[in-house]
């Protein structure tokens, strides 16, 4: 299974702004990745995270960076690209990559990447978090998000927030 020797990551989302963007294809599964990301955001204690919805994957990385560029401590995006018998799997899977990855690495906002990319339908069900499926990639997402902001507050690149 892909989640052998995923971290288990103690994170805290307090006083972190976190917008969250979801694509709309395939719709059961994109609404289980959102539920995923949304429950481990409330579970780390983040105060509710602004919900963008947009058209697929392929816009992704121009809504994390309207919503990087808007102030926000962290996006997470969530999409799903399933393999057809066309190319159009790959440039729309390495669009959605190497966009996410620029959008975090120029604003220095952390972008959690769960973007699934799969053979198959059911590949993508068993990743979503929906009640039977083997993985939670819209939790993992979430939580790998808040991570990132933990470590680079502890290594002095973020202020940490005053409590209140």
């Amino acid at each position: 299974m892909s989640g052998h020797g995923a971290p288990a990551l103690a994170v805290d989302g307090s006083g972190v702004r976190v917008a969250v963007v979801a694509g709309l294809w395939h719709t059961e599964v994109v609404e289980g990745l959102l539920a995923g990301a949304l429950r481990a955001l409330d579970a780390a204690g983040a105060p509710e995270p602004t919900v963008v919805r947009v058209p697929g994957t392929f816009e992704l990385p121009v809504a994390a960076a309207r919503l990087a560029a808007a102030g926000y401590d962290a996006v997470v995006a969530l999409g799903v690209v399933v393999r057809g018998g066309t190319p159009h799997f790959e440039y729309v899977c390495s669009a959605a990559t190497t966009g996410l990855t620029e959008v975090a690495v120029r604003t220095g906002v952390p972008v959690g990447f769960g973007v699934l990319t799969c053979d198959t339908d059911a590949q993508a069900l068993d990743r979503a978090g929906l009640p039977g499926s083997k993985e939670d990639k819209g939790a993992e997402a979430a939580e790998a998000v808040l991570g990132t902001i933990a470590a680079l507050r502890a290594a002095g690149a973020l202020p940490t927030p005053v409590p209140a």
